[in-house]
């Protein structure tokens, strides 16, 4: 099942550090089967406030998703953003194919109080 490395960056002045995170970081993940999925682009808010970017990385497990974080070559890099750029991160799995959300629904109906 794919799961997600999804960021909330604040924004940021700029920086050669950054820059270079951002150049080292795609080697980091890549071993893990990480690829980005959103990185760099214009996000459109539709509801609530949400300043700042968005990036997304998709694994192919949760396991490689935390793998590639725990890494000691994505955590030799992790300082030249996080001594920049104020953020939060998340690792999240996804779906698995044909998943329903009706069935989410029902399981939290069959929770609820009766009336």
């Amino acid at each position: 099942m794919p799961a997600y490395a999804i960021a909330h960056l604040q924004e940021a002045a700029p920086h050669p550090e950054i820059a270079e995170y951002i150049e080292r970081i795609t080697a980091t993940f890549e071993p893990y089967g990480g690829r980005f999925l959103v990185h760099g682009a214009q996000h459109e808010v539709k509801e609530g406030h949400w300043p700042g970017h968005v990036v997304v990385i998709s694994f192919p497990t949760i396991d490689e998703a935390r793998a590639w974080w725990d890494s000691p070559a994505y955590q030799e890099i992790a300082p030249l953003r996080s001594r920049h750029i104020d953020g939060d991160i998340v690792l999240v799995p996804g779906v698995p194919e044909g998943y329903d959300a009706a069935g989410t629904a029902r399981a939290m109906r069959e929770g609820m109080p009766a009336d």
